[in-house]
C-alpha cells in the first residue's frame, strides 16, 4: 500500500515539475485527454503572442512505432479560436534540426543524395465517421497489418469510401518554408493506391532532378534568396545550364516546396527551432467551405489524433492516443 502511494506521489510530482519546466499553464496529462480551444477576441500574431497564455496546455504523450518502437515522446499542445479561425500551438523536444530531405551534394565528380529526412507533425480529424477511430485513433488508418493486400503500395487510408478524414501535415522541409502545412484528406485504400489525397488546388513539393535522375535540374534564380533554413522554393528556381559553377561540397534542395493554392493551402504555419526543440503554430478557418476539410462548429466536439516524425518518413513515427477537441467561450 505504501509503495503504491509513493509511486503515485512521484508521478504527480513529475507532472507538476514537467509543467513548470515547460512554462505551461494548467498542464494536463491523462490517458484520455481533451484539448480545449479557448475563445479569444484577437487571433495570435505569432508563437510568442500573450493570447496563448489564455489557453490551457495539454501534454500529449506519444508512443514510438516501427523503428521508434519502445520509445516515447510528448508534445505540449494549446488551441484558441476566434469568430472564424482556429489556432493550434505545439511544442516538443527535438535537439536536431532535420530539414534536408534527401538534398543533393556535389563531391566534385558527381551528385549524390544526402541520407537525411525531415521533422514533421500531423493531425487527423474525422470529416465523415471513420470506424473505430474514436477509440483506436490513427492505428485504424496508418500502420496497415502485414499481409494486407494494400500494405506494399499504401499504408494510409480508410476501409470504406463512406469514411473520410482531414489530414494536416506540417513538414519542416517540404511545406514549412512555404508557410503552410500540407492540407490533404484520407479516403478508402484501393488495391493499387494508398488512401491519402491532396486537397483541391495545388501545393506539395517539386522534385529537383534531371530526367536521368543523376543530378539536380534546378538552382536558385538570379536575384532570389533561399527560403527558410536554406531551402530552395520551387517558385525561386531556375534550370541549371552550367554545372561547372558548383564546387565540391555544394548542396542543393531536392524536394522544393511549392506555393499552395486553393484548398491545399488552407492551413498556414509559423515555426521556430530553438533551445533544443520545435515550436509550431498551425491555423485555418473554422469552416473553409471545402468538402475535403473538416468544418469546425464550436458547439460540437471532435475526435483527432496526432503523429510526430523525427528525421523520419513513412510509418516511422510517434503516435498519440485519440484526443477530443472541444470549444469553450
Amino acid at each position: 500500500m505504501k509503495g503504491r502511494m509513493v509511486i503515485s506521489l512521484m508521478l504527480a510530482l513529475a507532472l507538476v515539475l514537467g509543467g513548470m519546466l515547460l512554462g505551461t499553464d494548467g498542464l494536463e496529462a491523462a490517458a484520455k485527454q481533451t484539448l480545449t480551444a479557448k475563445r479569444v477576441k484577437k487571433a495570435p500574431s505569432g508563437l510568442d503572442d500573450s493570447v496563448w497564455q489564455k489557453a490551457k496546455a495539454v501534454q500529449v504523450p506519444f508512443e514510438g512505432k516501427e523503428k521508434f518502437e519502445g520509445k516515447k515522446a510528448s508534445v505540449t499542445t494549446k488551441a484558441v479560436y476566434t469568430n472564424d479561425g482556429i489556432y493550434f500551438l505545439f511544442k516538443w523536444d527535438d535537439p536536431t534540426l532535420s530539414v534536408t530531405k534527401g538534398a543533393w551534394k556535389n563531391d566534385g565528380q558527381k551528385w549524390t543524395h544526402i541520407k537525411s529526412n525531415e521533422d514533421r507533425i500531423s493531425l487527423l480529424f474525422e470529416i465523415n465517421r471513420i470506424n473505430n477511430f474514436a477509440t483506436k485513433g490513427c492505428t485504424v488508418v496508418c500502420h496497415v497489418p502485414k499481409g494486407a493486400p494494400n500494405a506494399k503500395d499504401g499504408k494510409f487510408g480508410t476501409s470504406s469510401a463512406a469514411e473520410k478524414g482531414d489530414l494536416w501535415h506540417w513538414k519542416a522541409a517540404r511545406s514549412d518554408p512555404a508557410g503552410v502545412a500540407d492540407d490533404t484528406w484520407v479516403t478508402v485504400i484501393s488495391e493499387k493506391k494508398g488512401g491519402r489525397k491532396g486537397d483541391a488546388g495545388s501545393g506539395g513539393d517539386k522534385k529537383n532532378i534531371t530526367a536521368d535522375k543523376s543530378k539536380p535540374m534546378y538552382m536558385l534564380a538570379p536575384g532570389k534568396k533561399l527560403g527558410k533554413n536554406g531551402i530552395l522554393l520551387a517558385a525561386d528556381a531556375v534550370e541549371i545550364t552550367d554545372y561547372s559553377v558548383f564546387k565540391p561540397g555544394d548542396v542543393l534542395t531536392y524536394r522544393m516546396p511549392k506555393n499552395a493554392q486553393g484548398s491545399r493551402g488552407d492551413i498556414k504555419a509559423v515555426s521556430r527551432h530553438a533551445d533544443g526543440g520545435w515550436t509550431v503554430m498551425l491555423h485555418r478557418k473554422l469552416d473553409t467551405g471545402n468538402d475535403d476539410d473538416v468544418a469546425f462548429n464550436p458547439r460540437k466536439k471532435y475526435s483527432f489524433a496526432m503523429a510526430l516524425f523525427d528525421n523520419s518518413g513513412d510509418e516511422d513515427s510517434y503516435d498519440s492516443e485519440i484526443l477530443t477537441l472541444q470549444f469553450k467561450k
